[in-house]
């Protein structure tokens, strides 16, 4: 008896130590003074123990037209966790902790913060509203099958920094039937590019830091990327170009320069996303058919789950680049799902639009779904942008319409109003047409009139309900 009460305690231990792991990440000592933000201490540890852990607090620029630096957490855990945010500087008021869908409570002593975690979060913890110089915290499962260092078919960045020997393209090329990890404490100064290439994973908790741009992925098939951080990328965090088969998860990426924007895809399909954060200042989400040497239609995306802050320009933009040599492109099938807009910020009323379906160079948008999206802020915009355009500055021609798109269960709970939506065909052959808002509610009032849109003559059959 007392072997099996042995063997059950031994047992229970195990268990609980399976359930309540933590996992901190190095830091490369080439980085370790430079990037350090010292505005907050944050620490974690297994709930009901009495150890913390201390993280390493990342400086990341955020907000082109305000520039500031906000911090950044990340550590890997399973159970639950206790984690403590302390404000170094000044005395803290009010404390608010975003998406406010995911219902964190908290405790607060002086300038320290409690809260308890037991599922994976991405939030942004902000003192007294300032969401500029703000907390983000990245709280990720743990890693399961993880490649090791010498497996076949696995190019292995280990912690460390690490630097590209391609100096002119500060790049590193992958190539097919790769997997690429990057370890907890990787941290890699260029861009991860996927040329021609099928069957490739990009994976990890390493970091991409600073480069020209995060991954390129052009003319591929079968990409998956993974779980890793792009930290102020000079252009995109991802782009795609007429590839296939994209599938990314669990991707967090800041950025705060022009053209910085998050995921663009152009002429690509086949995409899924899920569970991202992205603070960008330009669009956070594009969807493009034909750019620069890119060809063809844009087919069947889902984005769902996933956290999106533009601080310039839209959190969701789709159509405004196409082919006018053509009788034009098609992008259709699209679902955004499950979704928090934490922010959006643009003055130019022509990029506006938390949700913007704006056509041009002949493309033809349709059948485009967004449901169970929650609208946080938006400090000067709109809400909703469907247009067929031509905005002489990047078109060629206008588009040809937008139809058969889908508004369900969309919530707006910001302090302020945002401008009117916008609702404009081009032409009696360029129309918007076919819309439909399902269960809209903006400040706690339902949607139920056109009084909320500026239209013009070119927009038919549009349903409130």
């Amino acid at each position: 008896m007392k072997k099996l009460m042995a063997f059950c305690a031994a047992l229970c231990c195990a268990l609980w130590t399976a359930r309540a792991e933590v996992v901190i990440y190095p830091v490369p000592q080439g980085i370790y003074y430079a990037w350090h933000c010292d505005d907050y201490t944050v620490k974690v540890r297994q709930k009901g123990s009495r150890d913390w852990l201390d993280l390493y607090e990342y400086k990341v620029n955020v907000d082109m037209d305000d520039p500031a630096v906000a911090t950044m957490v990340q550590f890997d855990f399973s159970g639950e966790v206790e984690v403590w945010v302390s404000k170094n500087n000044g005395r803290v008021g009010e404390v608010d902790i975003r998406p406010h869908s995911k219902g964190i409570e908290y405790r607060r002593e002086g300038n320290n913060v409690y809260f308890t975690l037991d599922r994976p979060q991405k939030l942004s913890i902000e003192f007294d509203g300032d969401r500029l110089h703000n907390l983000h915290l990245f709280a990720n499962a743990l890693e399961e099958n993880v490649p090791q260092k010498g497996d076949p078919g696995v190019l292995y960045f280990e912690a460390g920094l690490h630097e590209p020997t391609d100096t002119a393209t500060q790049s590193f090329p992958i190539p097919s039937h790769t997997t690429v990890y990057l370890a907890p404490g990787a941290v890699l100064k260029g861009r991860l590019t996927v040329d021609r290439a099928e069957d490739v994973t990009i994976r990890g908790r390493g970091f991409l830091l600073t480069p020209p741009q995060g991954i390129a992925v052009t003319y591929s098939k079968n990409v998956t990327v993974e779980g890793i951080t792009v930290i102020n990328p000079r252009h995109y965090t991802l782009s795609g170009g007429q590839s296939e088969n994209i599938r990314i998860r669990n991707l967090k990426s800041f950025s705060y320069q022009g053209w910085s924007d998050g995921l663009d895809f152009m002429s690509c399909s086949d995409i899924e996303i899920d569970d991202v954060f992205l603070r960008n200042s330009d669009d956070c989400l594009a969807f493009y058919t034909h750019r620069w040497d890119f060809y063809g239609d844009a087919r069947n995306v889902r984005v769902q789950r996933s956290i999106l802050w533009a601080d310039i320009a839209h959190p969701i933009n789709i159509g405004t680049h196409g082919n006018t040599q053509t009788e034009g492109e098609v992008l259709e099938d699209f679902l955004f799902s499950d979704i928090d807009i934490l922010e959006h910020d643009e003055d130019d009323p022509d990029y506006q639009g938390c949700m913007a379906i704006n056509v041009g160079d002949h493309n033809l948008a349709r059948r485009i779904t967004f449901e169970n999206i929650r609208v946080e802020n938006i400090q000067e915009g709109q809400l909703f942008h469907l247009r067929v355009m031509y905005n002489e500055k990047y078109n060629t021609g206008p588009g040809r319409g937008v139809e058969q798109i889908v508004f369900r269960k969309i919530r707006y709970t910001g302090d302020k109003d945002a401008n009117p939506s916008v609702l404009c065909g081009y032409g009696p052959d360029r129309l918007v047409q076919g819309v439909r808002f399902e269960n809209v509610e903006v400040r706690g009032e339902r949607l139920d009139s056109m009084d909320y849109f500026r239209t013009n003559e070119y927009v038919r059959d549009v349903t409130i309900e």
